[in-house]
């Protein structure tokens, strides 16, 4: 997904997009599902933003679940919204459409939509609270915003090693020096008080995110082999001094390793928070 913000993450390439379309609405949008439904019983032409929809599976997946409703995908990256449109298509959705813009200057009037959902977008940029400022902004009263981010310090991979301890530094360290935060998931309260929330109005979960089936596995793993071949988590980590080409090498190698495994597994702790307007 990408990140709406004018810094890019490591290794946000098309590579990236392979792996980010496992997710969908009940994978990454659990939390919110119970809530959606409960509005759609009472309104069932709810208007959803998804920001930061990247190749637009969340997205189509609103849709699917919203028959009466309607979903607007946005991104910061005009390139990849073909994708999102074909990601569409392909699941047989009409009741959604896809355009280019800021999250920080959401080009929608205030009071627009009835839910306002992001994924895995706040962690990559400087002053997340201002996103979510703006997502609150286009929320009609009643509505809510719900985002859900990961927790980069709580990632587990099984079994360790150490090409694969070196390349969660080294993609933490890009991370922070791009603006981003490795602690997303943990701040997801204090950045909604910053955007102006009423701590009675907002709801802190967790959850788990978790790949083990081998399509999972070589699904990221393949991902994340092509941007340490071409991506930018090469030509940059390696420039900045933050990796060798060897250490690249070793890095495609533990993860060709592991995704050969059948005990091998990795998962993560995110934050999601439900914010009511």
């Amino acid at each position: 997904m990408s990140s709406n913000t004018s810094v890019d993450p490591p290794g946000q390439a098309q590579a990236q997009a392979i792996h980010h379309e496992l997710r969908n609405a009940e994978n990454s949008a659990a939390f919110v599902l119970p809530k959606l439904q409960s509005m759609k019983e009472s309104n069932p032409g709810l208007k959803l933003l998804d920001v930061g929809a990247g190749s637009g599976t969340i997205t189509a997946s609103f849709a699917k679940l919203l028959p009466d409703g309607h979903v607007t995908g946005l991104d910061l990256k005009a390139e990849i919204l073909p994708r999102a449109r074909t990601v569409a298509e392909i699941a047989g959705v009409k009741n959604v459409n896809f355009l280019q813009g800021d999250c920080k200057k959401l080009p929608f009037e205030d009071g627009t939509f009835d839910v306002v959902f992001c994924h895995q977008m706040l962690t990559h940029m400087p002053a997340p609270e201002d996103a979510l400022r703006e997502m609150l902004r286009v929320t009609k009263p009643g509505g809510i915003v719900a985002a859900r981010e990961g927790d980069f310090k709580t990632e587990a991979v099984y079994p360790e090693s150490p090409a694969l301890l070196k390349f969660h530094k080294t993609v933490a360290t890009m991370m922070g020096a791009a603006g981003g935060t490795e602690t997303a998931g943990r701040q997801l309260l204090p950045w909604a008080l910053k955007a102006g929330a009423e701590r009675t109005n907002i709801t802190l979960t967790f959850g788990t995110w978790l790949y083990v089936t081998q399509h999972e596995k070589d699904t990221w793993a393949g991902g994340l082999i092509t941007t340490l071949k071409t991506g930018v988590l090469r030509e940059k980590g390696v420039k900045a001094g933050l990796i060798t080409e060897e250490e690249c090498a070793d890095m495609i190698t533990a993860w060709e390793s592991w995704a050969a495994g059948e005990s091998s597994s990795i998962s993560m702790m995110h934050g999601e928070i439900m914010i009511q307007k």
